[in-house]
């Protein structure tokens, strides 16, 4: 029943966390401003090794389970301010390389792991359509056998990294009948013909992220970039979803780690009738509040985690915890910047920029709707 972190993985997560603080932060607020990428900071995780910590050594990676990649993408998260470029890191790992790891041929792994582990290629997934969000069986995007080539039109959108993506894992239907059967995944590379990026869009929070919207015209696409097998994607897409979700509830983690941090702080930094404000019984309860949801949320999380690393089935565990974690880590960011008044409003206090960034949560890898939605069919409902 417990559950603790080796003392290897501790010295990992605290080295990496270490990192994070002392190189990846700096000019951060001038950076949102302008909604530009970390590409310095990219390239310092990218040396760390960060980039390939799943990846086996011959790929260039460092060869860790999943179980410490997942602690060490979390401490990453506990030092790094800009989770703009902690998302992009994340989306850059777990929906390509999971999937080449998974589902590649020894040829694509040679091919690509190489430079995703390197931080030379930035990689991303294309699932969302214009119109279809989580319904992707209702996928439209096409991909047309022609001998030993497919040809791609369609479009995505909501696509992390999809403005630097240099190649993607994009979903199409590869059959004219609907449903989950026709799904297959291809590798599409920006130099070819058809392959466009529409714009860059403009978001709520994560502006050092960025996010695109792509467009595919008659895209050749050679049989030797089919990830998995023809008419399978599904398999693919329902395998890396849970490492997907729980890798967001891990980040729910961390933003209420420094939250709870960061009021406290404040709390106590704070002066009002002549004692600082924590000393209030209205503040110290709302930061207990706040400590009780960081709480909750590791739990689940740690709990599910452990599960899946081990290979079991851990499908309601995984829903549950990036539903809960998401809107909880939305809650203590909004408590946060009520602790820090009309400060916490303002930009150079940072937490206004958590708020907004939070706010992605109980909506992107899955609406909550959608994961009440599969614990509630769980249940037999």
């Amino acid at each position: 029943m417990d559950f603790a972190w080796s003392d290897e993985q501790t010295q990992l997560r605290e080295t990496v966390a270490d990192f994070a603080r002392a190189e990846l932060n700096a000019g951060l607020i001038e950076r949102e401003k302008r909604g530009e990428f970390n590409r310095d900071g990219w390239r310092k995780c990218a040396e760390m090794g960060v980039h390939g910590l799943p990846v086996p050594k011959e790929y260039g990676g460092m060869g860790l389970d999943a179980l410490t990649t997942m602690g060490v993408l979390e401490s990453l998260g506990y030092g790094c301010k800009d989770n703009g470029l902690v998302f992009s890191i994340n989306a850059h790992m777990w929906t390509l390389e999971m999937p080449l790891l998974g589902f590649g041929t020894e040829e694509q792994k040679q091919r690509w792991l190489p430079g995703i582990c390197s931080g030379e290629l930035v990689t991303a997934v294309a699932m969302t359509e214009p119109g279809i969000g989580s319904d992707l069986a209702s996928m439209s995007t096409t991909a047309i056998r022609d001998g030993d080539v497919f040809v791609v039109n369609g479009s995505k959108t909501f696509i992390t990294n999809g403005v630097r993506a240099d190649f993607l894992v994009c979903a199409v239907r590869t059959t004219a009948s609907g449903g989950h059967g026709g799904i297959s995944f291809l590798i599409l590379e920006r130099e070819m013909d058809g392959y466009e990026v529409s714009r860059k869009l403009e978001k709520l929070g994560w502006h050092s992220s960025d996010t695109g919207e792509l467009a595919f015209s008659d895209v050749f696409v050679p049989d030797e970039n089919l990830l998995g097998g023809e008419n399978e994607g599904f398999k693919l897409i329902m395998a890396n979803f849970q490492w997907e979700r729980l890798l967001m509830a891990l980040g729910a983690v961390g933003t209420m780690d420094w939250c709870l941090r960061r009021a406290v702080d404040y709390a106590l930094e704070r002066q009002a009738f002549g004692r600082p404000i924590g000393h209030f019984q209205a503040i110290r309860h709302k930061v207990a509040e706040m400590a009780t949801k960081l709480e909750a949320g590791r739990a689940m999380t740690y709990s599910a985690l452990r599960l899946l690393s081990s290979g079991r089935d851990a499908l309601r565990e995984v829903t549950a915890a990036k539903l809960f974690t998401q809107r909880a880590a939305l809650e203590v960011a909004d408590e946060t910047v009520q602790v820090h008044g009309g400060y916490g409003y303002m930009r150079e206090y940072e937490v206004e920029r958590v708020l907004r960034d939070a706010r992605l949560g109980p909506i992107g890898g899955g609406t909550d709707e959608v994961m009440k939605e599969i614990l509630g069919r769980g249940l037999g409902l």
